[in-house]
């Protein structure tokens, strides 16, 4: 088995001289007994006491068999799947994780896959105290959750977020957490990436941005807290990649940024709400970034825009090419996405976009999704075709945002089936997006009852998951 060996000089982290100009120069013994016990032990002092584990208990309900005899083959012969049940058990699941007090007043910060589904949470601090938690908010999407501790006054240590766009590839880091429950931990490594995705969800609407770094994470240690050199928190530490869940040197955490305007969002408003742009676009390819005489294929293509939104009102056009977001370099849509999520709402993000012309600073002021059109939440009836038991709403960009759909399609989304309904019938899922019926757009419900309703046959066109699919339905 293969180990990555990742050796820490003195001189890089500016404990000793000035560099020298050769390499056999930069690699010297430590020449006192002070530089030979230098340590981060300071640092982990300081940063521990804010690092909490989080015990929960989960009541499980299951349906038992009314006798043993029914688990026997001999009778599941004759009964198959049809086995008669009895009554329900409960039964309490316990987990661990871990968590960072952020503020004074007790509010923790940890991963939302630590606390899902929990009926009781307790938070252990280093110093053993323990607290009972409330749930503030969640995030399934940053996969972040916020809780909130009944200190009844009592002083809690606070390690704030940090700005992690002063990160770099390189940088020391520390991860501290409760790997396997062991107990407090902290582990040592660097930065090895920025901007990672871990390849879940909807790429096209996927905004996580995840700091990469091989500073050892295991299972318990999710939800803890990764910071610097300096002890300063840059990030929640997350997830891992492995192939037998133990720590190969990948490890993921989400940038403080992103916790910070996710948290600030989650405490306000009780749910997580992110800054809408507006427009859409695509990755600058070489054969486009020739096209467009640009020396590398970098930045976004803008080819949708949204009609009366944020972009459009700041005069943004389709083709043009944003290749910097509040000063910082755009390589590509996950960048953009990034930049745009973790700006502030209610205020502006400058852009730089390159035209035919030259380049430019466009300032996009970034608000929340707007709930237009009203989603109008209806049950659709026998009268409405196909469509009957159906409960349906017009998409609008809150909505999608809710979701995870695209927040710049327009139709009559489907929420929910009624079991034996029509629609149910016919295959219809939560989630489809109709957007056209006989020919005619169906940007609202209203639009999609008048397609429906003169006739008995509807050629549907619909999304799903991404892709448009068309049917034709008769009665």
């Amino acid at each position: 088995m293969r180990r990555l060996i990742a050796c820490l000089m003195l001189t890089t982290l500016g404990l000793v001289g000035p560099a020298a100009p050769t390499v056999a120069q930069q690699r010297v013994v430590p020449d006192s007994k002070a530089e030979a016990l230098l340590s981060f032990s300071p640092v982990v002092k300081q940063v521990t006491p804010a690092v909490v584990n989080i015990y929960t208990k989960t009541v499980v309900k299951t349906r038992s068999p009314l006798s043993p005899l029914f688990n026997d083959p001999f009778f599941r012969r004759f009964f198959g799947d049809q086995v008669p049940r009895g009554g329900t058990r409960e039964r309490v699941e316990t987990s661990l994780g871990s968590g960072v007090i952020v503020r004074e007043d007790g509010i923790v910060v940890t991963n939302d896959h630590v606390i899902a589904g929990a009926s009781e949470i307790t938070v252990i601090l280093a110093d053993r105290r323990e607290f009972e938690a409330e749930v503030l908010g969640t995030d399934e999407r940053t996969d972040l959750a916020v809780l909130r501790l009944e200190t009844d006054g009592e002083t809690l240590p606070t390690l704030p977020l940090t700005d992690s766009d002063a990160l770099e590839v390189g940088d020391l880091v520390l991860a501290v957490g409760n790997p396997f429950g062991v107990g407090q931990t902290t582990t040592m490594g660097i930065v090895s990436a920025l901007g990672r995705t871990t390849g879940g969800g909807d790429s096209q609407h996927d905004f996580r941005s995840f700091i990469q770094t091989d500073a050892a994470i295991n299972p318990g240690n999710s939800g803890g807290a990764l910071v610097d050199g300096a002890g300063r928190l840059v990030g929640i530490n997350t997830a891992i990649y492995s192939r037998d869940g133990g720590n190969v040197g990948i490890g993921f955490a989400i940038p403080s940024n992103m916790v910070r305007v996710t948290v600030d969002s989650l405490i306000s408003e009780g749910r997580a709400v992110r800054p809408w742009f507006g427009a859409g676009g695509q990755g600058v390819t070489n054969d486009i970034a020739q096209s467009l005489g640009m020396e590398r294929p970098v930045g976004v293509l803008i080819n949708e825009i949204y009609p009366g939104g944020p972009a459009d009102r700041a005069g943004l056009k389709v083709g043009d090419v944003v290749v910097a977001a509040g000063g910082l370099p755009v390589v590509g849509p996950a960048d953009l996405r990034y930049r745009i999520v973790t700006a502030p709402l209610g205020e502006g993000l400058d852009l730089t976009v390159r035209r035919a012309d030259g380049e430019r600073v466009v300032r996009v002021a970034l608000i929340p999704p707007p709930e237009d059109p009203p989603r109008n939440v209806t049950r659709l009836e026998r009268f409405d075709g196909p469509f009957e038991g159906a409960e349906v709403a017009n998409l609008n960009p809150a909505l999608a945002e809710e979701m995870g759909l695209d927040s710049l399609q327009r139709g009559v989304v489907v929420l929910a089936l009624k079991r034996g309904g029509t629609a149910a019938r016919l295959g219809f899922r939560p989630g489809d997006i109709i957007t056209r019926v006989n020919d005619r757009d169906t940007p609202t419900i209203k639009d999609l009852q008048r397609a429906v309703r003169p006739t008995v046959r509807w050629t549907i066109t619909l999304l799903r998951d991404g892709r448009s699919l068309t049917t034709t339905l008769s009665q």
